[in-house]
């Protein structure tokens, strides 16, 4: 894993523009989250970046041991903009799922990747990568919110039918969340 040391070295020998002074706050901010992070993982997630001298873009893969879509392999891009650490990181799930807070097309429903939320559990500066880490993992678990849904038909086909709620998942699981 590259250190901030390394970084900041390649930077200087680049003689890269100090254009974006929030960009290189951001990148120092990456190293320390980064390496926290692969310390406090849950250990059904795994973190994977294609470029591992650009932390600001990773794969999150979450691998469910319980619950509707136990069995299932979930891939999200996090994409950490250069205004972090006062803007979330942009979340997209890349494997389509029948659940009542992620869309077919890959949208996630959750507060604290809002930067105004109406329950107060938004984005603040002092949230972390961490932080959206776990909360990925709760929404397989804990954390799933049928009352306030963004894939509103998934909610209601729970709250009418349970037994087609997880049949529906378990299709889902077997088709698009294998490797």
């Amino acid at each position: 894993m590259i250190t901030l040391s390394q970084r900041l070295k390649r930077k200087s020998q680049n003689d890269e523009p100090t254009s974006s002074n929030r960009a290189s706050i951001r990148d120092r901010l990456l190293v320390k989250e980064a390496q926290e992070m692969s310390q406090l993982l849950p250990s059904c997630c795994s973190v994977n970046y294609d470029n591992e001298n650009d932390l600001s873009v990773f794969t999150l893969i979450v691998k469910p041991t319980e619950g509707y879509w136990e069995g299932g392999i979930f891939k999200f891009e996090i994409n950490v903009t250069d205004e972090y650490n006062m803007v979330p990181p942009v979340v997209k799930c890349l494997t389509k799922l029948w659940h009542p807070n992620i869309t077919e097309a890959g949208e996630v429903c959750l507060s604290l990747l809002r930067r105004h939320s109406v329950d107060g559990m938004g984005w603040s500066p002092i949230r972390r990568l961490n932080d959206v880490v776990w909360g990925l993992h709760a929404l397989f678990t804990d954390l799933l919110n049928f009352d306030d849904p963004l894939n509103v038909e998934a909610a209601e086909m729970y709250r009418h039918s349970k037994e087609e709620f997880k049949i529906k998942v378990m299709e889902y699981v077997a088709h698009f969340a294998q490797e």
